[in-house]
C-alpha cells in the first residue's frame, strides 16, 4: 500500500516507540490523505497514531521472530547513521 513505510519486524535492535510511531504517522497520513496536519483535523489524527502505534506494538511483540532481517533500513535509523558519519 505504501511504499514509505519500512518492516520493522525482526530489526536488531529491535524496533523503537520512535520508529514504530513514525510508522504509524506514514500510515495514517496515506490512509487519511492528510498530509499537513490543521486545526480541523489535527485530535482526530493524532488519536488515529496512538491507536495504530499502541496496535504495531502489539502485533510486533505478538508475532515469531524473523528468520531473516529486513531488506531496508527504517528511515530514521538512515537518518542516525548519516549523522554519525556526517560527525
Amino acid at each position: 500500500m505504501c511504499r514509505n513505510i519500512t518492516t520493522l519486524r525482526g530489526l536488531q535492535p529491535v524496533a523503537t516507540a520512535a520508529e514504530i510511531e513514525a510508522a504509524a504517522r506514514q500510515y495514517v497520513r496515506k490512509v487519511s490523505g492528510v498530509q499537513s496536519v490543521s486545526p480541523a483535523t489535527a485530535e482526530t489524527f493524532e488519536r488515529a497514531v496512538v491507536s495504530i502505534t499502541e496496535a504495531t506494538a502489539l502485533l510486533l511483540a505478538d508475532l515469531p521472530p524473523r528468520r531473516q532481517p529486513p531488506t531496508t533500513v527504517p528511515p530514521l535509523r538512515r537518518i542516525t547513521a548519516v549523522r554519525r558519519i556526517a560527525g
